[in-house]
């Protein structure tokens, strides 16, 4: 059986931000970036986020990830904090809430850190 993609959160596929090392970040760039940093800053979004990306199926429902030892209001806080930094879409079938993770988002963060290989730092 096929799963609807209705996702609650749209955003553009290309990378917002070059290299840290290329250029310097623009004031939207800086304050895009900041935000999901900050969401991923918490270390019970950062389970919830890592439990959603290595789930599976791409996919994880609330009830599949909720045991990160905080009350389930409290997972539903957070969850909606990633969401709304763009890290997670989700979809509600029947009474759960299924989320996936937003690959684009994703993208931009490891471009924004990608270091060009002139630029790495030699091992001492």
């Amino acid at each position: 059986m096929s799963k609807p993609r209705n996702a609650d959160t749209q955003q553009s596929t290309t990378p917002c931000c070059a290299p840290l090392t290329s250029a310097a970040l623009s004031e939207n760039g800086a304050e895009q970036m900041a935000l999901m940093f900050k969401a991923l800053a918490d270390p019970v979004r950062l389970r919830l986020f890592s439990r959603v990306a290595s789930h599976p199926e791409g996919e994880a429902c609330v009830c599949d990830i909720s045991d990160v030892g905080v009350s389930q209001p409290t997972v539903s806080h957070h969850l909606k904090k990633l969401r709304e930094a763009g890290l997670l879409t989700s979809e509600r079938r029947g009474t759960w809430i299924y989320y996936r993770i937003a690959p684009q988002s994703v993208a931009s963060m490891s471009a924004l850190l990608a270091l060009q290989e002139q630029d790495a730092v030699p091992h001492a």
